[in-house]
């Protein structure tokens, strides 16, 4: 492990902190050979953070999901490695990488755990707000504790009755003397009470609707915001997933990221990236789910022969295979769709969710199968790469509201173009 020092280092640090050794995980089969396209420069980050999963995470993912301990110590050891701020720009202490290298990180991570992951991508999207959207003296101050993720950042739209109708929020910001006063809730909180920066929307005017909405920076400890009681969850264990509440939460002016008004274009911005980092975490547990279907059913025995041996098993992870691939394809290339700002990267990322959300839960459920019994006891991973996958098809907007994304694409009439005069 390295620390990254220096921002204009940071991306040469990744370079070099390790050899040029291609990951191959199934065995030895290049049947899902996730470095498949990748550039030398890719691998090595995918290599370096499946190295990180399984030193940090893999060991203990069974024991933070049962004692629902979030492990913030063992996350704040990937700043070190430029994971804080992945695809933020240098100039703060971002690692400027883009969201395919991004997705390929979280994937690798994920590996280990899906659920401890999602914190860091999380976090990774708020980064990418302030990068984008905060005033200069805020990146200043935030953006170099958040790169080495000195401080961690939740966001914070959904409310109690907001939830896919996010542009019906309630909670209000009023401008008075410096600050502004925010009164309000939000609900399902990831890392609420645990982490210390809190990207929030509120409405700073009486228009009903998105224009309304503005972005705010509230740290903890600013008087007036308070928990909720920890939530019970079927997954995502290793954080604490909370109400945030605000009750005449004075926030200063120059924690205002962007301009009045502009909240919910930022928020749906963010989100766009924010589904690749979802899609790409369900990968990661997807991966990880065959990895170790590949191995019990080589040493598992039914009949005096091991379950390989059956085709009904070999038809089976060629199935989840085909799957896994095929939605790794769609991911990455939504991603660099994004990378390259195309026009219709928001709808390639909506698809990119659906796909891998939905593709990566069956393919935990067929892993569970192949486990038969013993799939089932929280002595074996695969029960939990499922319970922790379900939720992606949820947050970041629901798949069903990613179909809606997708079918305004197709049935919403196309620009008039005017006709130039000859």
């Amino acid at each position: 492990m390295f620390s990254i020092r220096a921002a204009s280092t940071a991306r040469e640090a990744l370079r070099g902190a390790i050899g040029r050794n291609q990951v191959r995980l199934f065995g030895s089969s290049e049947v899902v050979n996730w470095s498949h396209g990748l550039t030398d420069e890719q691998i090595e980050y995918q290599s370096m953070a499946k190295k990180f999963a399984d030193a940090e995470f893999a060991p203990n993912m069974r024991a933070w999901d049962q004692t629902e301990l979030s492990p913030q110590e063992t996350i704040r050891k990937a700043g070190g490695l430029g994971f804080g701020a992945i695809y933020c720009s240098p100039a703060f202490g971002g690692t400027g990488l883009g969201h395919l290298d991004a997705s390929i990180i979280f994937e690798a991570l994920a590996t280990g755990c899906v659920s401890t992951t999602a914190l860091l991508y999380l976090h990774n999207m708020c980064a990418w707000v302030l990068d984008n959207f905060g005033k200069q003296p805020l990146k200043e101050r935030i953006l170099p504790e958040m790169a080495s993720l000195q401080k961690m950042a939740s966001y914070c739209l959904t409310e109690p009755n907001s939830g896919s109708d996010a542009a019906s929020i309630t909670t209000k910001a009023v401008k008075r003397d410096g600050y502004y006063i925010l009164n309000g809730s939000k609900a399902f909180i990831s890392g609420a009470g645990d982490n210390e920066l809190y990207f929030v929307f509120a409405r700073t005017s009486g228009h009903l609707g998105w224009r309304g909405i503005s972005c705010f920076l509230v740290e903890k400890g600013t008087p007036g915001l308070s928990f909720g009681a920890k939530e019970k969850k079927m997954g995502w264990n290793s954080q604490s997933t909370r109400a945030v509440i605000f009750e005449d939460c004075a926030v200063p002016e120059g924690n205002l990221i962007g301009e009045e008004g502009r909240g919910f274009l930022i928020a749906m911005s963010a989100l766009t990236g924010g589904r690749l980092n979802v899609s790409s975490a369900s990968l990661g547990g997807a991966q990880a789910a065959i990895d170790a279907s590949f191995s019990h059913v080589q040493n598992r025995k039914q009949f005096g022969v091991p379950l390989s041996h059956f085709q009904n098993t070999q038809f089976r992870l060629v199935d989840m295979a085909a799957a896994l691939h095929s939605a790794r394809l769609v991911v990455r290339s939504a991603a660099d769709s994004l990378d390259k700002k195309e026009p219709s990267a928001k709808t390639y990322s909506a698809i990119a969710k659906i796909v891998a959300t939905e593709r990566c839960y069956e393919i935990c459920d067929q892993a569970l199968q192949l486990f038969g019994g013993y799939g089932y006891l929280k002595d074996y991973p695969v029960e939990q790469y499922l319970r922790d996958l379900r939720v992606h098809r949820i947050l970041g907007g629901t798949n069903e509201v990613m179909r809606g994304i997708v079918a305004k694409e197709f049935f919403e009439p196309a620009p008039v173009q005017a006709k130039v005069p000859a």
